[in-house]
């Protein structure tokens, strides 16, 4: 894949080859992002941050991203605070934000939306998810989060066991991973949802194609013996209402005991975040902050090497960020 002044739009996008540069330029970004050195090689250049449904996580993660290379970041937020509210088409909004931005990144509530507002932009454009569709940025940084941590356990992504667990059917980050997934060999993959969450059948039938181990219950027992649980939330927002969603909440609920119970002593434990830690859903139960198996806040911050990878990389800069460092004069403590 050439990535020069290409648009990130989806994971069918990306084979091995292109998904191991990714992989390589992020692992260059880490003295960057824990300021060890900083970096000028976006100097002067602007980020059109749009994110027309909420984010906190994901849109600050783009920001910082592109900050910590040198960049300046300009925000929209909220479909009420566009032009958008207005009846403005995302074509027109592209032509024009496009030509205030070098490169944007956008979520969207609506299938299919970053591609329609891509069709308009003159720079490139990054998904940062669009409904229930995608999230290929970050399916990119679950996958860098799972070959970095089953590296610990001298493990491959090729040849693993992933337990998928809870709102397989509204939670795009979990269709997007199970697309690169599609990628690596010999994977046995476990789905834990309620019948009426399962994963989409199309995507059960490319982890099929594949040739996955594919497993499907709506039980937790005797399904966490797996090398990585991916743990989701109930997505409320894809729900008709909160009473629909609050028919699921909060029945895979994973806490300490469980996982002593039934998972692997190194068993690693993901979610996309944020975690529902109100008592009613407690997907990941507090008791589990302590357990160095938990790899949520990693999987932040890998976000922020991934995301820096995919600006280098589309913008055409990864291979002199080196020759732009300076010296950090702050105190940092990361």
């Amino acid at each position: 894949m050439s990535f020069k002044g290409q648009h990130i739009l989806s994971v069918k996008q990306f084979d091995r080859d292109s998904i191991t540069r990714i992989f390589d330029i992020a692992r260059q970004m880490a003295p960057y992002a824990s300021r060890k050195k900083r970096t000028r090689v976006l100097e002067g250049a602007i980020l059109g941050n749009l994110f027309f449904e909420p984010s906190t996580r994901t849109r600050v993660s783009f920001g910082c991203a592109f900050n910590l290379l040198g960049g300046e970041v300009r925000e929209t937020t909220g479909m009420e605070s566009s032009a958008l509210s207005k009846g403005e088409s995302l074509f027109d909004t592209a032509r024009v934000i496009s030509s205030y931005s070098d490169v944007i990144a956008m979520r969207h509530p609506q299938a299919g939306s970053v591609a329609e507002f891509a069709e308009g932009s003159r720079v490139p454009v990054l998904n940062g998810g669009d409904g229930a569709n995608e999230h290929p940025t970050q399916a990119l940084l679950d996958l860098f989060t799972i070959e970095r941590e089953l590296a610990a356990s001298n493990l491959k992504i090729d040849g693993m066991h992933i337990a998928m667990v809870g709102d397989l059917k509204f939670g795009r980050t979990v269709h997007s991973l199970s697309k690169l997934l599609c990628l690596y060999r010999n994977i046995k993959v476990t789905l834990v949802s309620p019948a009426e969450l399962a994963m989409p059948d199309d995507i059960i039938s490319s982890l099929s194609d594949a040739g996955h181990q594919l497993v499907i219950s709506d039980k937790l027992e005797g399904h966490l013996g797996a090398d990585i649980v991916y743990q989701t939330r109930i997505q409320e927002e894809r729900f008709p209402s909160k009473a629909d969603a609050d028919q699921y909440r909060g029945k895979f609920r994973l806490n300490q005991e469980i996982y002593t119970r039934y998972c692997k002593s190194n068993t690693v434990i993901m979610h996309p975040l944020p975690r529902d830690s109100r008592i009613e859903a407690n997907e990941l139960d507090n008791d589990l902050n302590l357990n160095p198996n938990l790899a949520i806040f990693r999987q932040a911050d890998n976000g922020v090497l991934v995301r820096m990878a995919l600006f280098a990389l589309t913008l055409g800069v990864e291979h002199i960020v080196k020759d732009y460092e300076c010296a950090v004069p702050w105190y940092s403590n990361k």
